[in-house]
Protein backbone atom coordinates (compact mmCIF):
# COMPACT_ATOMS: atom_id res chain seq x y z
CA UNK A 1 0.00 0.00 0.00
CA UNK A 2 1.06 3.59 -0.27
CA UNK A 3 -0.38 5.31 2.66
CA UNK A 4 0.58 8.96 1.25
CA UNK A 5 -1.52 9.80 -2.08
CA UNK A 6 -3.41 12.54 -3.90
CA UNK A 7 -6.69 13.19 -3.45
CA UNK A 8 -8.66 16.35 -5.45
CA UNK A 9 -4.99 16.99 -5.50
CA UNK A 10 -4.28 16.89 -1.98
CA UNK A 11 -1.79 15.17 -0.11
CA UNK A 12 -3.45 12.77 2.26
CA UNK A 13 -2.02 10.13 5.19
CA UNK A 14 -4.55 7.23 4.61
CA UNK A 15 -7.89 8.99 4.99
CA UNK A 16 -6.58 12.46 6.29
CA UNK A 17 -5.33 16.03 4.68
CA UNK A 18 -2.21 16.76 5.42
CA UNK A 19 -2.88 19.86 5.74
CA UNK A 20 -5.48 19.38 8.64
CA UNK A 21 -2.70 17.86 10.53
CA UNK A 22 -0.60 20.58 10.03
CA UNK A 23 -3.09 23.51 11.38
CA UNK A 24 -3.23 21.12 14.33
CA UNK A 25 0.24 20.17 15.04
CA UNK A 26 1.89 22.80 13.29
CA UNK A 27 5.14 22.87 11.30
CA UNK A 28 8.10 20.92 10.78
CA UNK A 29 5.76 17.66 12.26
CA UNK A 30 6.56 14.03 11.73
CA UNK A 31 3.34 11.80 10.45
CA UNK A 32 3.33 8.30 10.09
CA UNK A 33 0.39 5.44 9.10
CA UNK A 34 -0.63 2.82 11.39
CA UNK A 35 -2.07 0.89 8.45
CA UNK A 36 1.58 0.99 6.49
CA UNK A 37 3.87 -0.04 9.78
CA UNK A 38 1.26 -3.00 10.56
CA UNK A 39 1.30 -4.29 7.08
CA UNK A 40 4.82 -4.25 6.57
CA UNK A 41 5.27 -6.26 10.10
CA UNK A 42 3.08 -8.92 9.05
CA UNK A 43 4.60 -9.40 5.70
CA UNK A 44 7.78 -10.26 7.73
CA UNK A 45 5.94 -12.21 10.43
CA UNK A 46 3.72 -14.18 7.44
CA UNK A 47 6.53 -15.09 5.85
CA UNK A 48 7.96 -17.30 8.69
CA UNK A 49 4.65 -18.91 9.37
CA UNK A 50 5.72 -22.47 9.84
CA UNK A 51 9.33 -21.88 11.30
CA UNK A 52 10.01 -20.73 14.75
CA UNK A 53 10.90 -17.11 14.76
CA UNK A 54 10.78 -13.62 16.19
CA UNK A 55 10.99 -10.67 14.23
CA UNK A 56 12.49 -7.96 16.04
CA UNK A 57 12.11 -4.76 15.54
CA UNK A 58 15.17 -2.29 15.28
CA UNK A 59 14.02 0.32 18.03
CA UNK A 60 16.89 2.74 16.44
CA UNK A 61 15.14 3.06 13.27
CA UNK A 62 11.96 5.09 15.23
CA UNK A 63 11.95 4.67 18.79
CA UNK A 64 8.41 6.45 19.29
CA UNK A 65 6.42 4.60 22.10
CA UNK A 66 3.24 4.53 20.67
CA UNK A 67 4.94 2.87 17.28
CA UNK A 68 6.56 0.38 19.75
CA UNK A 69 3.27 -0.26 21.21
CA UNK A 70 1.42 -1.00 18.07
CA UNK A 71 4.12 -3.44 17.40
CA UNK A 72 4.04 -4.84 20.70
CA UNK A 73 0.09 -5.60 19.76
CA UNK A 74 1.16 -7.47 16.75
CA UNK A 75 3.59 -9.98 19.08
CA UNK A 76 6.68 -8.47 17.51
CA UNK A 77 9.88 -8.58 19.31
CA UNK A 78 12.87 -5.68 19.80
CA UNK A 79 16.25 -5.57 19.05
CA UNK A 80 17.37 -2.64 21.75
CA UNK A 81 20.90 -1.17 21.24
CA UNK A 82 20.77 0.85 25.01
CA UNK A 83 19.52 0.96 28.45
CA UNK A 84 17.10 3.42 27.34
CA UNK A 85 15.89 1.46 24.37
CA UNK A 86 15.19 -1.47 27.12
CA UNK A 87 12.84 1.39 29.01
CA UNK A 88 11.11 2.69 25.97
CA UNK A 89 9.99 -1.17 25.23
CA UNK A 90 9.48 -2.19 28.59
CA UNK A 91 6.91 1.39 29.03
CA UNK A 92 5.06 0.17 25.03
CA UNK A 93 3.94 -3.58 26.47
CA UNK A 94 7.23 -5.27 24.85
CA UNK A 95 7.82 -8.61 25.89
CA UNK A 96 11.37 -8.63 27.44
CA UNK A 97 11.36 -12.61 26.63
CA UNK A 98 11.35 -11.30 22.56
CA UNK A 99 14.44 -8.81 23.24
CA UNK A 100 17.64 -9.13 21.80
CA UNK A 101 20.33 -6.71 23.19
CA UNK A 102 22.85 -5.09 20.77
CA UNK A 103 25.39 -2.89 20.91
CA UNK A 104 29.17 -2.67 21.61
CA UNK A 105 29.17 -0.60 24.28
CA UNK A 106 27.48 -1.75 26.96
CA UNK A 107 27.18 -0.63 30.57
CA UNK A 108 27.36 -2.49 33.73
CA UNK A 109 24.55 -1.00 34.93
CA UNK A 110 22.43 -1.83 31.57
CA UNK A 111 23.63 -5.18 31.79
CA UNK A 112 21.95 -5.66 35.34
CA UNK A 113 18.95 -4.43 34.09
CA UNK A 114 18.24 -6.33 30.54
CA UNK A 115 19.05 -9.59 32.84
CA UNK A 116 16.56 -8.39 35.85
CA UNK A 117 13.99 -8.07 33.16
CA UNK A 118 14.88 -11.81 31.91
CA UNK A 119 15.49 -10.61 28.14
CA UNK A 120 15.77 -13.50 25.94
CA UNK A 121 19.54 -12.75 24.23
CA UNK A 122 22.40 -10.66 24.49
CA UNK A 123 24.32 -10.22 21.50
CA UNK A 124 27.38 -10.23 22.67
CA UNK A 125 30.05 -8.06 20.09
CA UNK A 126 33.48 -8.37 21.39
CA UNK A 127 35.75 -10.87 24.01
CA UNK A 128 36.02 -7.86 26.84
CA UNK A 129 32.22 -7.83 27.02
CA UNK A 130 32.09 -11.50 27.33
CA UNK A 131 33.82 -11.09 30.10
CA UNK A 132 32.10 -8.48 31.65
CA UNK A 133 28.65 -9.64 31.43
CA UNK A 134 29.79 -13.17 33.02
CA UNK A 135 30.82 -11.43 36.20
CA UNK A 136 27.63 -9.12 36.52
CA UNK A 137 25.49 -12.10 35.69
CA UNK A 138 27.98 -13.52 38.41
CA UNK A 139 27.01 -10.93 40.90
CA UNK A 140 22.90 -11.45 40.06
CA UNK A 141 23.48 -15.30 40.65
CA UNK A 142 22.10 -15.77 37.16
CA UNK A 143 23.30 -17.10 33.93
CA UNK A 144 23.59 -14.34 30.44
CA UNK A 145 21.89 -15.74 27.81
CA UNK A 146 24.16 -15.33 24.83
CA UNK A 147 25.19 -15.28 21.14
CA UNK A 148 28.19 -13.97 19.51
CA UNK A 149 27.26 -10.81 16.98
CA UNK A 150 29.73 -12.29 13.96
CA UNK A 151 31.82 -10.03 11.37
CA UNK A 152 31.86 -12.37 7.97
CA UNK A 153 33.95 -9.54 6.45
CA UNK A 154 31.05 -9.53 3.57
CA UNK A 155 30.56 -6.16 1.86
CA UNK A 156 27.08 -5.01 1.69
CA UNK A 157 27.83 -2.13 -0.85
CA UNK A 158 25.84 0.53 1.52
CA UNK A 159 26.71 3.58 2.66
CA UNK A 160 29.88 3.80 4.79
CA UNK A 161 28.38 4.66 7.53
CA UNK A 162 25.90 2.14 7.94
CA UNK A 163 28.22 -1.09 6.64
CA UNK A 164 28.97 -3.06 9.86
CA UNK A 165 29.96 -6.13 8.23
CA UNK A 166 33.55 -5.83 7.14
CA UNK A 167 36.71 -6.47 8.85
CA UNK A 168 37.42 -2.65 9.51
CA UNK A 169 33.97 -2.34 11.30
CA UNK A 170 33.41 -1.47 15.13
CA UNK A 171 30.95 -4.33 15.10
CA UNK A 172 31.34 -7.76 15.93
CA UNK A 173 33.61 -10.57 16.47
CA UNK A 174 36.19 -11.16 13.30
CA UNK A 175 34.50 -15.13 12.59
CA UNK A 176 37.36 -16.45 11.85
CA UNK A 177 38.27 -16.07 15.63
CA UNK A 178 34.47 -16.66 16.57
CA UNK A 179 34.92 -20.68 17.40
CA UNK A 180 37.81 -19.97 19.85
CA UNK A 181 35.74 -16.89 21.35
CA UNK A 182 32.81 -19.64 21.26
CA UNK A 183 35.22 -22.07 22.82
CA UNK A 184 35.58 -19.71 25.92
CA UNK A 185 32.42 -18.87 26.57
CA UNK A 186 31.60 -22.31 26.84
CA UNK A 187 33.85 -22.45 30.03
CA UNK A 188 32.07 -19.13 31.77
CA UNK A 189 30.00 -20.15 34.67
CA UNK A 190 27.35 -17.39 34.22
CA UNK A 191 26.95 -17.85 30.23
CA UNK A 192 24.73 -19.05 28.34
CA UNK A 193 25.49 -19.46 24.54
CA UNK A 194 22.17 -19.87 22.91
CA UNK A 195 22.56 -18.25 19.49
CA UNK A 196 24.67 -16.89 16.39
CA UNK A 197 24.03 -13.27 15.38
CA UNK A 198 25.05 -11.46 12.45
CA UNK A 199 24.67 -7.83 11.19
CA UNK A 200 26.06 -6.60 7.72
CA UNK A 201 24.83 -3.28 7.38
CA UNK A 202 21.53 -0.95 6.59
CA UNK A 203 19.70 -0.28 3.69
CA UNK A 204 20.78 -3.15 1.22
CA UNK A 205 18.83 -3.74 -1.78
CA UNK A 206 20.68 -6.78 -3.20
CA UNK A 207 19.90 -10.44 -2.00
CA UNK A 208 23.81 -11.29 -2.33
CA UNK A 209 25.41 -10.09 0.53
CA UNK A 210 22.51 -11.39 2.65
CA UNK A 211 23.18 -14.74 1.03
CA UNK A 212 26.84 -14.24 1.58
CA UNK A 213 26.80 -14.12 5.40
CA UNK A 214 24.22 -16.51 5.75
CA UNK A 215 26.59 -19.19 4.10
CA UNK A 216 29.46 -17.91 6.58
CA UNK A 217 27.22 -17.79 9.68
CA UNK A 218 25.61 -21.42 8.31
CA UNK A 219 29.44 -22.98 8.07
CA UNK A 220 30.31 -21.78 11.59
CA UNK A 221 26.69 -23.05 13.01
CA UNK A 222 27.45 -26.27 11.97
CA UNK A 223 31.32 -26.19 13.37
CA UNK A 224 29.36 -25.26 17.16
CA UNK A 225 26.71 -28.37 16.79
CA UNK A 226 29.55 -30.75 15.46
CA UNK A 227 31.27 -29.46 18.95
CA UNK A 228 28.17 -30.04 20.79
CA UNK A 229 26.95 -26.33 21.64
CA UNK A 230 23.66 -26.43 21.90
CA UNK A 231 22.74 -23.68 19.48
CA UNK A 232 18.84 -22.28 19.58
CA UNK A 233 18.61 -19.54 17.18
CA UNK A 234 20.35 -18.07 14.33
CA UNK A 235 19.69 -14.01 13.84
CA UNK A 236 20.30 -12.76 10.81
CA UNK A 237 20.02 -8.98 12.13
CA UNK A 238 18.00 -6.71 9.57
CA UNK A 239 19.36 -4.32 6.98
CA UNK A 240 16.72 -4.73 4.32
CA UNK A 241 16.64 -1.57 2.24
CA UNK A 242 13.82 0.49 1.07
CA UNK A 243 13.34 2.14 -1.35
CA UNK A 244 13.82 6.56 -1.41
CA UNK A 245 14.15 7.17 -5.40
CA UNK A 246 15.02 4.56 -7.48
CA UNK A 247 15.80 1.39 -5.30
CA UNK A 248 14.46 -1.96 -6.20
CA UNK A 249 14.43 -3.30 -2.88
CA UNK A 250 13.34 -7.01 -2.35
CA UNK A 251 10.22 -7.29 -0.44
CA UNK A 252 10.54 -8.61 2.66
CA UNK A 253 8.22 -11.63 1.02
CA UNK A 254 11.35 -11.80 -1.41
CA UNK A 255 13.48 -11.78 1.17
CA UNK A 256 12.44 -14.19 3.88
CA UNK A 257 11.76 -16.39 1.87
CA UNK A 258 15.51 -16.07 -0.42
CA UNK A 259 16.96 -16.96 3.07
CA UNK A 260 14.21 -19.50 4.02
CA UNK A 261 15.24 -21.58 0.54
CA UNK A 262 18.79 -21.05 0.94
CA UNK A 263 18.52 -22.28 4.11
CA UNK A 264 17.01 -25.31 3.36
CA UNK A 265 19.93 -26.21 1.14
CA UNK A 266 21.98 -26.58 3.87
CA UNK A 267 20.82 -29.49 5.50
CA UNK A 268 17.65 -30.52 7.73
CA UNK A 269 20.19 -29.98 11.07
CA UNK A 270 19.35 -26.03 10.53
CA UNK A 271 15.66 -26.60 10.42
CA UNK A 272 14.90 -26.54 14.28
CA UNK A 273 16.77 -23.56 14.46
CA UNK A 274 14.63 -20.40 15.78
CA UNK A 275 15.69 -17.55 13.21
CA UNK A 276 15.52 -13.74 13.82
CA UNK A 277 14.96 -11.19 11.66
CA UNK A 278 15.68 -7.54 12.77
CA UNK A 279 13.92 -5.22 10.58
CA UNK A 280 13.74 -1.36 11.12
CA UNK A 281 13.65 0.54 8.55
CA UNK A 282 11.84 -1.68 6.59
CA UNK A 283 9.16 -1.41 8.52
CA UNK A 284 8.74 2.16 9.64
CA UNK A 285 10.78 4.32 7.06
CA UNK A 286 8.35 4.72 3.90
CA UNK A 287 5.39 4.68 6.37
CA UNK A 288 6.27 8.35 7.28
CA UNK A 289 6.95 11.58 6.36
CA UNK A 290 8.16 14.82 7.57
CA UNK A 291 6.09 18.08 7.18
CA UNK A 292 6.95 21.32 6.63
CA UNK A 293 6.48 25.01 5.26
CA UNK A 294 7.79 27.27 3.06
CA UNK A 295 9.31 30.35 5.25
CA UNK A 296 10.89 32.48 1.95
CA UNK A 297 11.55 32.04 -1.28
CA UNK A 298 15.21 33.44 -1.94
CA UNK A 299 16.16 33.55 -6.02
CA UNK A 300 19.53 34.16 -7.22
CA UNK A 301 21.82 34.15 -10.31
CA UNK A 302 24.29 30.70 -9.01
CA UNK A 303 20.88 28.91 -7.02
CA UNK A 304 17.81 29.47 -5.46
CA UNK A 305 16.88 28.42 -2.26
CA UNK A 306 13.52 27.48 -0.39
CA UNK A 307 13.85 28.09 2.94
CA UNK A 308 11.60 26.11 5.19
CA UNK A 309 10.52 25.03 8.60
CA UNK A 310 12.53 22.37 9.24
CA UNK A 311 15.63 21.59 9.36
CA UNK A 312 19.07 19.05 9.83
CA UNK A 313 18.09 18.75 13.44
CA UNK A 314 14.63 17.60 12.28
CA UNK A 315 15.96 15.63 9.66
CA UNK A 316 19.78 14.42 9.76
CA UNK A 317 19.98 12.24 6.94
CA UNK A 318 20.20 14.75 3.82
CA UNK A 319 23.58 16.56 6.09
CA UNK A 320 24.72 13.24 7.40
CA UNK A 321 24.59 10.73 4.42
CA UNK A 322 23.62 12.50 1.64
CA UNK A 323 20.46 11.13 0.98
CA UNK A 324 17.84 11.34 -1.09
CA UNK A 325 14.18 12.02 0.32
CA UNK A 326 11.56 13.03 -2.35
CA UNK A 327 10.08 16.06 -1.56
CA UNK A 328 6.39 17.22 -3.02
CA UNK A 329 3.86 20.06 -2.49
CA UNK A 330 1.20 19.15 -0.39
CA UNK A 331 -1.64 20.97 -2.43
CA UNK A 332 -1.77 21.37 -6.19
CA UNK A 333 -4.05 23.24 -6.45
CA UNK A 334 -3.09 26.23 -8.03
CA UNK A 335 -0.45 27.00 -11.31
CA UNK A 336 2.79 27.58 -9.59
CA UNK A 337 5.90 28.77 -11.28
CA UNK A 338 8.94 25.58 -11.75
CA UNK A 339 12.13 26.39 -10.75
CA UNK A 340 14.99 24.63 -9.20
CA UNK A 341 15.74 24.68 -5.77
CA UNK A 342 17.91 23.56 -2.66
CA UNK A 343 15.15 23.40 0.07
CA UNK A 344 16.98 24.17 3.19
CA UNK A 345 16.33 24.82 6.95
CA UNK A 346 17.09 27.82 9.10
CA UNK A 347 19.87 26.26 11.00
CA UNK A 348 23.42 28.21 10.76
CA UNK A 349 25.12 25.06 9.23
CA UNK A 350 26.02 25.23 5.44
CA UNK A 351 25.67 21.16 5.60
CA UNK A 352 21.10 22.43 6.64
CA UNK A 353 20.10 21.54 3.38
CA UNK A 354 17.17 18.74 3.49
CA UNK A 355 17.02 18.44 -0.75
CA UNK A 356 19.62 20.00 -3.19
CA UNK A 357 18.33 21.15 -6.90
CA UNK A 358 14.52 19.71 -6.92
CA UNK A 359 12.59 21.34 -9.49
CA UNK A 360 9.46 22.28 -7.48
CA UNK A 361 6.29 25.04 -8.56
CA UNK A 362 6.04 27.13 -4.69
CA UNK A 363 5.68 29.83 -2.93
CA UNK A 364 6.12 31.42 0.38
CA UNK A 365 3.59 29.73 3.17
CA UNK A 366 3.16 26.75 0.75
CA UNK A 367 3.19 23.25 2.70
CA UNK A 368 6.19 20.53 1.86
CA UNK A 369 6.44 16.51 2.74
CA UNK A 370 9.29 15.15 3.15
CA UNK A 371 8.95 11.51 1.85
CA UNK A 372 10.19 8.05 3.11
CA UNK A 373 11.53 9.58 6.53
CA UNK A 374 9.99 7.30 8.99
CA UNK A 375 13.14 5.77 9.89
CA UNK A 376 16.23 7.70 11.00
CA UNK A 377 14.19 10.99 11.62
CA UNK A 378 12.62 11.50 14.47
CA UNK A 379 15.12 9.07 16.19
CA UNK A 380 18.15 10.85 15.22
CA UNK A 381 16.97 14.98 16.04
CA UNK A 382 18.21 16.93 17.82
CA UNK A 383 18.04 20.31 19.64
CA UNK A 384 20.67 22.07 17.54
CA UNK A 385 19.93 26.32 17.33
CA UNK A 386 17.85 25.37 20.47
CA UNK A 387 15.39 24.00 18.22
CA UNK A 388 12.35 22.33 19.67
CA UNK A 389 12.34 18.80 18.42
CA UNK A 390 8.94 18.26 16.23
CA UNK A 391 6.19 16.28 16.76
CA UNK A 392 5.04 13.03 16.44
CA UNK A 393 1.91 12.11 14.45
CA UNK A 394 -0.01 8.94 13.71
CA UNK A 395 -2.90 8.43 11.34
CA UNK A 396 -5.29 5.61 12.22
CA UNK A 397 -7.41 5.47 8.93
CA UNK A 398 -9.62 9.11 9.12
CA UNK A 399 -8.21 9.95 12.84
CA UNK A 400 -5.11 11.19 13.72
CA UNK A 401 -3.16 11.44 17.58
CA UNK A 402 -0.74 13.82 18.19
CA UNK A 403 1.51 10.74 20.11
CA UNK A 404 4.79 12.96 20.71
CA UNK A 405 3.68 16.79 21.19
CA UNK A 406 6.55 19.76 20.37
CA UNK A 407 8.89 20.64 22.58
CA UNK A 408 8.94 24.07 24.05
CA UNK A 409 12.24 26.16 24.73
CA UNK A 410 11.78 26.19 28.56
CA UNK A 411 12.03 22.25 29.01
CA UNK A 412 15.24 22.79 26.96
CA UNK A 413 16.39 24.76 29.30
CA UNK A 414 15.15 23.64 32.69
CA UNK A 415 17.85 20.96 33.20
CA UNK A 416 20.78 24.12 33.08
CA UNK A 417 21.53 26.51 35.55
CA UNK A 418 24.00 28.98 36.05
CA UNK A 419 27.20 29.11 38.38
CA UNK A 420 26.49 31.08 41.27
CA UNK A 421 27.62 34.38 42.15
Amino acid sequence: MNPFAFQDRQLFAENVRLADIAETAGTPCYVYSRAYIEERFRAFDSALTGREHFVCYAVKANSNIAVLNLLARLGAGFDIVSGGELERVLAAGGDPKKIVFSGVGKTRAEMRRALAVGIYCFNVESEAELEILNAVAAELGKRAPVALRVNPDVDPSTHPYIATGLKESKFGIDIARAGAVYGHAKSLAHIQIIGIACHIGSQLTDMVPFVQALDRVIELAGALLDQGVALQHLDLGGGLGIRYNDEQPPTPEEYVRAILAHLKKKGARYESLRLIFEPGRAIVGNAGLLLTRVLFLKLGAERNFAVVDAAMNDLMRPALYDAWHDITPVSVNAPRTLRVYDVVGPVCESGDFLGRQRELGIEADDLLAIVSAGAYGAAMSSNYNTRPRAPEVIVDGNKFYIVRRRETVAELVAPEALLPK
